[in-house]
């Protein structure tokens, strides 16, 4: 229970202030522990973060996965997979796990990372092979980057609208997926 309390408390931390503001001293004050507690359940703020990577990205990946069965056709397997990645950018849940980049953990966390969102981009691989995509794998990986892009300009809170971004990000990726000149 102790452990889920710091989870939830380092995501709040992370949303609301980025990697600054996961401390050990914070943990301990938001869950009402003491600082030396918190370093009984966790090594450093690399561990937590690896920690709700392993517990937050799997649930991720799921909504992003149902939402990509309710589809019945490879278009529209695509076009959840974007659109329930670019929905979930505002959950608390992704939030924390963008807020620290991969250059402040060590191997171990920036490789079940890179696993995690292999498993992720492994989802579309099918929908694009079934399209006639030569090399499927390849271009899941350019249409992640796309989504990764939108997710990025959805969190800088520009100008436009999330729902504009993500209805701009869907268009273009189907066009392209589809081979549909503008």
């Amino acid at each position: 229970m102790q452990r889920g309390a710091l989870l939830d408390a380092a995501r709040s931390l992370l949303s609301e202030g980025g990697t600054e503001a996961l401390t050990f001293p914070a943990l301990a004050e938001r869950t009402g522990l003491a600082r030396s507690s918190v370093y009984e359940y966790f090594r450093s703020r690399a561990a937590v973060v690896e920690e709700l990577c392993a517990v937050d990205f799997p649930v991720w990946a799921a909504e992003v996965e149902n939402a990509m069965e309710q589809a019945t056709t490879p278009v529209g397997k695509i076009e959840a997979y974007v659109r329930r990645q670019l929905d979930l950018v505002s959950d608390r849940r992704h939030r924390a796990v963008v807020a620290i980049s991969a250059s402040e953990l060590d191997a171990g966390a920036r490789e079940k990372i890179r696993a995690a969102h292999g498993g992720l981009i492994a989802m579309i691989v099918e929908a694009l092979g079934d399209l006639g995509h030569e090399q499927p794998r390849l271009a899941a990986m350019l249409l992640q980057g796309s989504v990764d892009a939108a997710v990025r300009r959805i969190e800088l809170g520009v100008a436009e609208e999330p729902a504009v971004i993500a209805d701009t990000t869907a268009a273009m990726v189907l066009r392209g997926v589809q081979g549909v000149p503008d």
